[in-house]
């Protein structure tokens, strides 16, 4: 699971209407479905989950080094998420499940205009979005954001949930190189919620890159104090 698209032109104010807007209740499945998987094959340690508002719209943004991250989070997360998942994951049977269980299809390559409508939606209507902001896979580090993630919060106003996703790093101990070792630890760290913009309520192009710059700050430093809090 991946992707959180790009960041549309600053100042755009029309957005297309939803054919179909998101499922709160499919995530509430997805949920499910996640616990039962992670919890099955992995031990999951869950810190700092009270961190994650219990209520009104929030966005967790999360690390992604690993091929479970995305599930690891709907099965660890307090309350029900609607991810921003790479177009490419929606084949065959699992174009309808992903959209059963209210998960997001976004296309990378361009300016996703239904994606962004979608995702908004989900915030408008107090839920909880969940964004890889590296993009893709890769070393998990933040070192890297796209734009879509400051966009989201600023136009949206809701507060973002650093999220670190640690799990076995040897690559050895694999069957697949992108999923840790089956009954492997995974610890799963929440950090305090954010404000990513300045107050201004600004959208610039300049507003959106300042707050990238912000959220790449909080979301390296939780990153550091999950690895020293974990050992990992």
């Amino acid at each position: 699971m991946t992707g959180s698209g790009r960041a549309p032109e600053a100042g755009a104010a029309r957005r297309p209407q939803r054919s179909q807007a998101p499922s709160p209740a499919g995530a509430a499945v997805g949920r499910r479905i996640g616990i039962g998987l992670m919890y099955g094959l992995w031990k999951p340690r869950v810190l700092g989950a009270w961190r994650v508002p219990s209520a009104g719209p929030v966005i967790l943004a999360v690390n992604h080094a690993h091929g479970i991250d995305g599930p690891m989070l709907m099965g660890t997360a307090p309350r029900p998420v609607h991810f921003l998942i790479k177009k490419e994951a929606f084949v065959g049977p699992l174009d309808p499940f992903l959209r059963g269980i209210g998960q997001l299809k976004v296309d990378r390559t361009t300016t996703d205009r239904k994606a962004i409508t979608d995702a908004l939606g989900v915030l408008e209507e107090g839920g909880a979005l969940g964004i890889f902001p590296e993009g893709t896979r890769g070393e998990g580090d933040f070192a890297s954001l796209r734009a879509g993630l400051a966009y989201f919060a600023v136009r949206s106003g809701a507060p973002v949930v650093p999220v670190a996703v640690l799990g076995s790093t040897e690559r050895s101990s694999r069957l697949i190189p992108a999923i840790p070792p089956l009954r492997g630890r995974i610890d799963v760290v929440f950090g305090d919620a954010f404000d990513a913009g300045d107050g201004s309520g600004r959208r610039t192009r300049k507003a959106l890159d300042e707050a990238t710059v912000r959220i790449q700050e909080r979301l390296t430093g939780h990153l550091e104090a999950a690895r020293r809090l974990t050992g990992r």
